[in-house]
């Protein structure tokens, strides 16, 4: 197994594909923590991992990441819990979507707290743990495409993204010496509650149909007209995870369907 005796947190857990990756560490023989603000949500998704994996193989917590006191505590009960912490998997995250010139200022900086204020509480709280270990580890970002490209209705969250490569870049170069690397998944749309979400509503902001907006915007630029799906981004997720050597860090990977080639 590609990650036995290896300890992760996955943020967003609960649902969606943080909760496919912590299922796919799990098969993997790793032991997770399911790190989400739904804290039912949360036990809930563990007791499926351990009912599927073995008793002792997952735990839920409670942790809102914009909240410092909550991912210090939240990251410490981990590593109380199962003795260390090897993986982090910075996952969780919001999508609102409306033009730049009628963005509500509240929810852009709502959008930023989660997605970047997230991903910086949950990694320095990750690193104090992974430098004073030192046996090396691996800090892993959900970005998106959206890393890489724009689109009409998402400043705060292409910004947000953008920004998480800028981040990983700088924790690859620190953590190296520490054998802690940094990469960044970036999935396509992914037919998640997150994304069926939004088809309605950029329906009715751009005047289309909803099909025309899975046609038309979602998938236009993809080599097949498929959406992403989570199992998709689990197993780029393992792939960074399970690489050992400071050969892949600082990277972002695409998976989408061929929707932005590097």
């Amino acid at each position: 197994m590609k990650l036995e005796n290896k300890v992760a947190i996955v943020t967003g857990a609960a649902s969606g594909i943080g909760k496919e990756i912590a299922l796919t560490f799990a098969r993997e023989g790793a032991k997770v923590a399911i790190a989400d603000l739904n804290v039912d949500a949360a036990k809930t998704a563990a007791e499926e991992i351990e009912a599927k994996y073995g008793k002792g193989s997952a735990i839920g917590i409670g942790m809102d990441v914009t909240s410092e006191a909550q991912v210090e505590a939240g990251v410490d009960n981990v590593v109380s819990h199962f003795g260390k912490l090897d993986i982090l998997v910075s996952n969780a995250g919001i999508q609102i979507v409306a033009p730049v010139d009628e963005y509500d200022f509240t929810k852009w900086k709502q959008m930023l707290a989660i997605h970047l204020d997230g991903a910086f509480l949950t990694t320095r709280a990750a690193l104090k743990h992974l430098y004073r270990q030192g046996t090396g580890g691996s800090i892993i970002y959900t970005g998106s495409v959206h890393s890489k490209e724009a689109s009409l209705l998402k400043a705060p969250y292409v910004t947000a993204k953008h920004g998480l490569i800028g981040l990983a870049k700088v924790v690859a170069k620190e953590g190296a010496k520490h054998k802690v690397r940094s990469n960044v998944i970036c999935p396509g749309f992914v037919r998640t509650p997150l994304v069926d979400k939004q088809i309605p509503e950029q329906a009715k902001t751009l005047g289309l149909t909803e099909d025309e907006v899975v046609k038309d915007i979602m998938l236009k630029d993809t080599v097949d007209g498929e959406f992403t799906t989570v199992q998709d981004v689990a197993e780029a997720t393992l792939f960074l995870a399970a690489f050992e050597s400071n050969a892949l860090t600082g990277q972002s990977l695409v998976v989408s369907h061929g929707w932005f080639m590097q």
